[in-house]
């Protein structure tokens, strides 16, 4: 049953890393584009699946914390800064997508760049 999980929580570790890649990597480039109707274009390809990637962090933590409780307590209380920072930088970036506008450019470019140096 054990093996069970560790797959379970492997496949929604890699599923995050590799889906929610898309979305960092075009939040990034979000900052350094200076023309409206690119960065709408930008909005437009990720803003479908923008949140939906991040189900998958949601479910490896659950999985985390139902079938290995100690495990879950010892990384979250190891990294609970890291965790802090990934997660403060997902809000501002969640915010200012909704709404692209050149003044809000860089802070959904800096939220995804706190998110992947944290993830």
């Amino acid at each position: 049953m054990v093996m069970f999980w560790v797959a379970i929580l492997a496949v929604a570790t890699l599923l995050y890393l590799l889906l929610d890649g898309f979305d960092l990597g075009v939040g990034m480039l979000f900052g350094l584009t200076g023309d409206e109707a690119r960065r709408r274009a930008m909005m437009n390809a990720v803003a479908p699946v923008w949140d939906g990637n991040e189900t998958w962090l949601v479910a490896s933590g659950v999985v985390l914390w139902g079938a290995f409780p100690i495990v879950y307590a010892t990384l979250i209380s190891a990294f609970y800064l890291p965790v802090l920072v990934m997660l403060c930088g997902a809000d501002p970036a969640r915010r200012r997508v909704r709404i692209p506008s050149k003044s809000r450019a860089h802070g959904v470019a800096v939220g995804c760049r706190f998110r992947q140096l944290c993830t």
